[in-house]
């Protein structure tokens, strides 16, 4: 069965699926994005991303393109057309067509709307957490706006190709003082040697990721201890633990850090408990 995507009020099929050249999103990178993870055929945590997605939209002054509602249906039925049981769900949001000038089109422009969906190896995800991920360290030359979920990725996507070359699976960023702000695509953790989570505060400076929030409803009911503040890679390099959110990897242990071992080189114990917990506390739509 060939795949279908969701474009501008139609679903059509994936090799079909087209937006016009002139579509703001294309041009200027001017439009938000969420990815949600699909469990068993349902949607995990959808009104948490939709909640980010409004804010998103509203940080970047675009319309939103249908009603909450409505665009649950929407995601919910791509889900359904593309049999989709386990995998990721994909949605944008633009400003919509206009002719190509730097300030906002007109009052009254449609938003462009596209969702996809797609199907997972579950079994390959759970090999790949068994085993744990390397990550590299670059400094941080991102806007500084990362708290808005915008396609603008140029700098993720370098980060995230420098390394694969460097045989890594994400890339942390650091700022200007030394401190991890997040990863390419994910939030960076540590655990340290008494035991306590440590995730730099989503106030400024990183995305506010939904796995991320879901993590600390786990550690809450698992009586772990939280704590939001900035740690530097040497931090990090003396944790017990070190570890990534995000919808995409859900809790992915990380065993290394720019060539040189977290601990003992093995995910740890309280890593891969979060992960094997995390769907007690996310929610998973009917």
């Amino acid at each position: 069965m060939s795949r279908i995507a969701f474009v501008n009020g139609r679903y059509v099929p994936h090799g079909q699926a087209v937006i016009h050249i002139e579509d703001r999103g294309y041009q200027f990178a001017d439009g938000v994005y969420e990815v949600c993870e699909v469990r068993e055929g349902h949607i995990v945590d959808e009104r948490r991303h939709l909640e980010r997605l409004s804010r998103s939209l509203g940080e970047l002054r675009i319309s939103p393109p249908m009603s909450p509602k409505a665009l649950g249906f929407v995601l919910r039925e791509t889900v359904r057309l593309n049999r989709v049981r386990e995998g990721l769900l994909y949605l944008q949001v633009t400003r919509g067509v206009a002719r190509r000038e730097h300030a906002f089109p007109s009052a009254g422009t449609r938003p462009g709307l596209v969702v996809t969906a797609r199907t997972r190896d579950r079994a390959k995800a759970e090999t790949l957490a068994e085993a744990g991920i390397a990550v590299i360290t670059l400094a941080d030359n991102r806007w500084e706006r990362v708290d808005i979920k915008t396609i603008a990725l140029v700098p993720n996507v370098l980060a995230r190709q420098a390394a694969r070359e460097a045989g890594a699976g994400e890339a942390w960023f650091v700022d200007k003082e030394g401190f991890v702000t997040e990863g390419a695509a994910s939030n960076a953790w540590i655990v340290t040697r008494e035991g306590a989570l440590v995730t730099r505060p989503a106030e400024s400076g990183i995305l506010r990721g939904i796995t991320r929030t879901v993590v600390f409803e786990v550690a809450a009911a698992s009586q772990l201890k939280v704590e939001e503040r900035a740690f530097r890679v040497s931090e990090a390099l003396e944790a017990r633990e070190a570890f990534v959110t995000a919808a995409t990897q859900i809790v992915m242990p990380v065993i290394k850090i720019d060539g040189t071992p977290v601990a003992d080189g093995k995910p740890g114990a309280v890593s891969r408990a979060l992960r094997a917990r995390f769907h007690e506390a996310a929610e998973i739509g009917d």
